[in-house]
């Protein structure tokens, strides 16, 4: 059974570890690696090799650090295939849905590469008599990712290179679950000219997590994952006195009014309920059906639904994988049974879905719940699986409210053909990040990633803008090139 050991500075390493857990591909149900659990000692280990990457990486020049984004973007490119394969592999998600993660991963790369203009301090001159003031920032140190099993590239792209590019060095934690990835992705750093440390892989369970929150010299944390942990993690890292970005779950849903092109609708909100298996911090999982647009709304989803083809994610003719362990497959079950029991109308039931030649897979077929009210658990809990819950609405004012009142508040979507309906959409929902007739609004790599409520604990987004303020801290100098016969003053200084 082959091993997926650390990597630290600069080499593959199985470190001090002992413990390991089973990586399976979720397409056969069957184990196909082991990888290792981190001791908090390896954790040392990791921070030792980034805190003394830290003493010239930190210092090195804009030039040297977008020299290697360059080459690491180029590399990104070159081994698409390759990366995708493996991340499906061990995801479950078809490739050339990999593929997108891994493009949307590498546009972060690409706005590192430019992160000499981000870096770009400021100047004003005379601001009082022969006084200047200008400003800069530099790096925090050695800081830290957390990352989750659903985008085991592109989340992980989202932190990394913005931190490194502003000349810090790196510990990532991704998941257990799809580990893999992360390896390849330090080899090619290797080569992409990345000196030894800057850039390390730990992996491991609650073990590696708390060793890296309680770190003294980590200074900051960027984690993404369900909202109870990223809870736990903010308030961890912050009582260790660290910066925290903390990401947690949501309950996406997609508005649709009476004025949509209803087929255009349902087959966006069927990609994004049922792509990557629903397992997306983005998927949307509630579709909220105003007045007319309701029953031909849902006759045109349980057809859509009813044609997405399920396999395999190695198989160019799946739209679908199976979800990530067996577990992720018995809590799809128990929602769909949950909803049925309180009311809910199964109109497409993906319980019985089994795969020829994969019945050990980890597979359910989409899922359409209609009559779906917010007291349930279908439409209360993240369920994080191919399920689309249904809930009907009079009003586009009844539909913002719904939304606003729910606990999360990450992405949302509205389908009109009314640009009045939609400025009211955008101005009034309680949400981090909107689509107009775009079902998953994820933002480009030069805008930050975050949510509002229980999908965003602290106030830091990721990447974009916000990504290099959290990596950075900023100096203000102020400086006089006195006369000799400048005096001192015993009052505060004001300007003249």
């Amino acid at each position: 059974m082959n091993t997926i050991e650390h990597w630290i500075d600069g080499t593959a390493t199985s470190a001090g570890s002992t413990r390991t857990a089973p990586v399976f591909d979720p397409a056969t149900g069957k184990r196909q690696s082991d990888v290792l659990l981190a001791e908090a000692s390896d954790v040392d280990t990791a921070v030792a090799a980034a805190s003394k990457a830290f003493g010239s990486w930190g210092e090195s020049s804009l030039s040297q650090r977008t020299k290697v984004m360059f080459a690491f973007r180029e590399l990104l490119v070159t081994h698409e295939d390759e990366l995708a394969r493996i991340i499906s592999s061990e995801h479950g998600k078809v490739v050339d849905d990999a593929r997108g993660e891994i493009v949307r991963g590498r546009e972060v790369v690409e706005y590192a590469c430019g992160i000499a203009d981000a870096l770009k301090g400021s100047f004003s001159g005379q601001v009082s008599r022969d006084v200047d003031v200008h400003d800069f920032r530099q790096p925090l140190g050695v800081v830290a990712g957390i990352t989750p099993f659903n985008f085991p590239i592109m989340v992980p792209l989202w932190m990394h290179p913005i931190a490194i590019a502003t000349g810090n060095t790196f510990v990532l934690k991704p998941s257990e679950r799809d580990p893999s990835a992360s390896n390849f992705v330090a080899r090619l750093y290797a080569e992409a000219g990345l000196p030894d440390g800057v850039f390390n892989v730990v992996h491991g369970d609650k073990t590696a997590v708390d060793a890296l929150l309680d770190h003294p010299e980590v200074a900051a944390v960027s984690f993404v994952g369900s909202t109870p942990i990223a809870k736990y993690v903010h308030e961890r890292g912050t009582a260790s006195g660290k910066r925290v970005q903390a990401l947690g779950g949501a309950k996406n849903h997609a508005v649709v009014l009476p004025d949509a092109d209803l087929e255009y609708a349902a087959n966006h909100l069927t990609a994004a309920a049922f792509g990557s298996a629903g397992q997306r911090c983005m998927a949307i999982s509630v579709g909220v059906a105003v007045g007319a647009a309701g029953d031909k709304l849902v006759e045109i989803l349980e057809r859509k639904a009813r044609e997405v083809k399920v396999g395999p994610g190695s198989d160019p003719a799946s739209d679908m994988g199976p979800v990530v362990t067996e577990a992720a497959r018995e809590r799809v079950v128990n929602a769909v049974a949950g909803g049925a029991e309180q009311g809910a109308s199964v109109v497409v039931d993906g319980r019985g879905l089994r795969v020829p030649g994969h019945e050990e897979g980890f597979f359910v077929g989409p899922s359409l719940l209609d009559n779906v009210t917010t007291d349930m658990a279908a439409y209360r809990e993240e369920i994080f699986g191919p399920v689309l819950a249904v809930v009907r609405a009079e009003t586009v004012d009844e539909a913002i409210a719904i939304i606003n009142a729910n606990p999360y508040g990450n992405g949302t979507a509205i389908f009109t053909g009314s640009g009045e309906a939609a400025r009211k959409f955008q101005r009034e929902v309680k949400v981090g990040m909107i689509g107009v007739n775009v079902p998953i609004p994820v933002p480009m790599s030069y805008y930050s990633f975050g949510g509002w409520k229980d999908s965003l604990i602290g106030d830091s987004p990721i990447h974009g803008p916000e990504g290099v303020r959290f990596y950075t801290r900023a100096k203000v100098v102020t400086t006089r090139w006195p006369h000799t016969s400048t005096a001192a003053a015993f009052t505060f200084p004001t300007s003249s």
